[in-house]
């Protein structure tokens, strides 16, 4: 897979740029070690002081579309945000000793909003991905998944990753699936999400579109909706979400240990349980390269 072998050239050369670094201080210590020590004690005073800083606040301020269900959307009845990442993030700031407060930002600002401060951090399916490991602090994954393609119901000529070359697929235009839908041969026409793409593909508009298999099964189950179906499914291709926050956030470590708690204690199992009757988190092991998508 693509990004497990980005992730393993990219711990080799860390470990390497590690052992390099080592090397040029000598075997014995000395005061050219100290520098060293110095960086990582003061690393770790300067998690402390973000972590602090946070729980002072008594707010972790959350970046979300709100239209991305099971994920992140409107209960129709109440009209309250909720979905899984809702409840996980909810859950992640539980563990930090502070309460979320939510923008629902379009996915394609979702980014320049954290970048510019907005919020703390995003909490929307986000695909892990090497290149906003090296841009943003990205957690270990909470979500495994793969993608699909959704055609219409009366759609005969896709039926394989082949058949895609020269269609149109309808994808918001930053995400990982639009990427994928350009990879694979395809025009790419703009939308803001899972529920404008199918609107697109009932129309006629487009002729397809990827998305995650647990955001496709959870609309043709809610919705009862027969006129779309999954053509097919990428298993090779199996993906992992995760939490961003903006480079040495600081918070990164103290995310990660809530996470690991929820995983320990039960709560990811349970609340994949409550929106897709099964626990979608995975293993949680980014560097093993199952941290890979969702939404985006």
């Amino acid at each position: 897979m693509r990004i497990r072998a980005a992730l393993t050239v990219l711990t080799a050369a860390l470990a390497a740029s590690s052992l390099a670094a080592c090397s040029s201080g000598g075997t014995s210590s000395s005061p050219s070690d100290q520098p060293a020590s110095g960086a990582a004690s003061s690393s770790s005073t300067g998690a402390e002081d973000a972590l602090a800083e946070l729980q002072d606040s008594g707010v972790l301020r959350v970046g979300t579309e709100g239209t991305y269900a099971p994920f992140t959307y409107h209960d129709s009845s109440s009209g309250d945000l909720t979905g899984y990442d809702i409840d996980v993030i909810t859950a992640v700031a539980d563990k930090l000793g502070v309460k979320p407060e939510f923008s629902e930002v379009k996915w394609d600002a979702i980014f320049a909003g954290l970048e510019a401060k907005r919020f703390d951090i995003i909490a929307n399916q986000v695909t892990v991905n090497p290149e906003r490991i090296e841009k943003y602090d990205v957690s270990d994954p909470y979500t495994d998944s793969e993608p699909v393609v959704i055609v219409r119901a009366d759609e005969t000529s896709i039926t394989s990753l082949a058949d895609v070359a020269g269609k149109t697929s309808a994808q918001s235009a930053t995400s990982n699936w639009a990427e994928l839908a350009t990879e694979s041969g395809a025009t790419v026409e703009p939308v803001d999400g899972l529920t404008e793409a199918v609107a697109a593909l009932k129309d006629g508009r487009v002729d397809l579109t990827f998305n995650d298999n647990l955001a496709a099964l959870n609309y043709l189950s809610t919705t009862g909706d027969t006129s779309v179906k999954v053509a097919f499914d990428l298993p090779d291709q199996a993906v992992s979400q995760a939490l961003v926050l903006r480079k040495d956030s600081g918070l990164l470590d103290a995310v990660n240990q809530a996470l690991a708690e929820l995983r320990a204690d039960g709560t990811l199992a349970e609340l994949g349980s409550k929106y897709f009757g099964e626990d979608v988190s995975g293993t949680g092991d980014a560097a093993d390269g199952s941290a890979e998508s969702g939404q985006d």
